[in-house]
């Protein structure tokens, strides 16, 4: 597949899943929708079907959709290294225009919205005890868990048109959205489960760009721990597919 293949794909595979999952979060967090106080049961299901939908558009590419399945990828020899910044590239682009169609679709309540300043946690992540060393290593273990399931679970292993495949054989792409329901509902507490650098950068800069009306700061101080972390988390599940018996 050409470099622009890919690129196409991630970006839009990426774009609707920050489309869907910010969109999840804004209909909980904003005063007047429907889903208005919905809980974090409904952004966790809405976010799993986020990843579904979007890796389901980006499968031509092999439906990574998150730098750290990428890194983890190209450590375990399944995405040439010289096509990782062409994923890294179509991921942040699609991230951030996901994040801006979020806000467009919302925009009337955005403007209404009574706390206009906490509208930061619709786009991008947060912790809920600032501790930068344990906050990474939340996201460590949260994208392990992704992406030693990528990389080992049944039907991991297959490709198609070259390209390793996101998903398990059994349910395809409806298993994503499992696993990532599943890290939210088990780890995702402490740090709003980033476990996608893409995920949480692209949003964080449209956020910081967006013309929200009385937004609060974008906490750049804290930007780097949804990035480092699930890299670290990512590298180090491919360094355990290296190490074991893999049929």
């Amino acid at each position: 597949m050409s470099s622009g293949s890919i690129f196409v794909w991630e970006m839009l595979g990426t774009g609707i899943l920050i489309l869907m999952g910010a969109g999840v979060v804004a209909n909980v967090v904003l005063k007047d929708t429907l889903g208005s106080a919905g809980g974090w049961l409904l952004i966790n299901f809405g976010w799993g079907f986020a990843v579904f939908a979007g890796a389901s558009i980006a499968a031509p590419s092999g439906a990574h959709i998150n730098p750290a399945v990428t890194l983890g990828l190209a450590i375990a020899d399944k995405t040439p290294w010289s096509q990782v910044p062409v994923y890294f590239a179509g991921q942040m682009v699609g991230a951030f225009l996901g994040a801006v169609l979020a806000w467009l679709a919302y925009k009337a309540q955005f403007d209404t919205h009574d706390n206009p300043a906490g509208t930061r946690g619709i786009f991008c992540t947060g912790p809920t005890v600032p501790s930068p060393v344990w906050n990474v290593v939340t996201e460590v273990i949260g994208t392990f868990v992704l992406v030693a399931w990528i990389l080992l679970s049944p039907g991991a292993q297959e490709t198609e048109g070259g390209l390793p495949q996101l998903g398990n054989s059994a349910l395809g792409y409806a298993a994503v959205a499992f696993i990532v329901i599943g890290i939210g509902a088990s780890l995702g507490g402490p740090t709003g489960y980033a476990i996608n650098p893409a995920r949480d950068l692209g949003p964080r800069i449209a956020y910081a760009i967006l013309p929200i009306r009385d937004k609060g700061s974008a906490e750049w101080g804290y930007a780097w721990v949804p990035v480092v972390g699930p890299l670290i988390g990512g590298a180090l599940a491919a360094l355990l597919y290296l190490v074991l018996p893999v049929v």
